[in-house]
């Protein structure tokens, strides 16, 4: 019996020991793997284009990964730049002028153009909160990211009903890309203190991966009460 013991000691320690490293090993290998993914699309795309004369290949004997992304980035930040410009700003719109003219592009066009200045505008307020709600029924709570007042149309039909409403996108576990968009009265959103970034691995995880949280009035009352001062008279 003791021998037997003692084997499935051993065991559970060598499997704990291989789950304790799996959780340090698997984030850092899925991130290189991603990291490294994306310099070689990034390369298989910008470096035909590039010259020869401006390939470091052509001057060194091994590849060197990262090239083409680090030209597409300089790319990108200098057509950023020269948009902000008069001149840039008249060539943008003269472009755009023409592909609202091609049926399908322009559809294309306005709604990723729409997607991407919402999601990387820096005075936004999307998804910078993350709060609660009851659904798919009254006991039943779900975590959401909350959007954006209700606006247009849409904030018209719901204030002649006088309601207060706000747009929430209810993702799925474990793929937060996809989801619902609800709108829900304000009053019945229960806001929380968790960053989006923590609610996306709460939701990716499956609810194994918490953020930390420090109660206030727990915090306040675990602390050893403050002993009476003496009085000098």
């Amino acid at each position: 019996m003791t021998e037997k013991l003692i084997k499935m000691s051993v065991t559970t320690r060598i499997r704990n020991n291989f789950l304790a490293g799996l959780i340090i090993c698997a984030p850092i290998a899925i991130t290189l793997w991603l990291t490294w993914s994306v310099v070689h699309w990034a390369d298989s795309w910008v470096r035909p284009y590039i010259p020869a004369r401006y390939d470091p290949e052509s001057y060194l004997n091994f590849a060197v990964p990262g090239t083409g992304l680090l030209i597409a980035m300089i790319f990108i930040t200098i057509v950023g730049f020269l948009a902000k410009n008069l001149i840039g700003q008249s060539i943008v719109r003269f472009g755009e002028s023409i592909v609202n003219r091609v049926p399908l592009v322009r559809t294309i066009y306005k709604s990723v153009k729409q997607i991407f200045e919402t999601v990387l505008k820096e005075q936004g307020t999307s998804f910078k909160k993350v709060g609660l709600i009851e659904y798919p029924s009254p006991g039943l709570w779900s975590m959401v990211f909350i959007s954006t007042d209700a606006k247009g149309e849409i904030a018209s039909k719901f204030n002649a009903m006088g309601q207060d409403m706000v747009a929430v996108f209810l993702p799925p576990t474990p793929v937060p890309t996809a989801g619902f968009l609800v709108f829900v009265a304000r009053e019945k959103i229960t806001v929380l203190d968790m960053t989006p970034e923590d609610g996306a691995k709460l939701l990716i995880s499956g609810g194994l991966v918490s953020p930390e949280y420090k109660d206030e009035l727990t915090e306040a009352k675990s602390l050893p009460a403050r002993a009476p001062v003496k009085s000098l008279t």
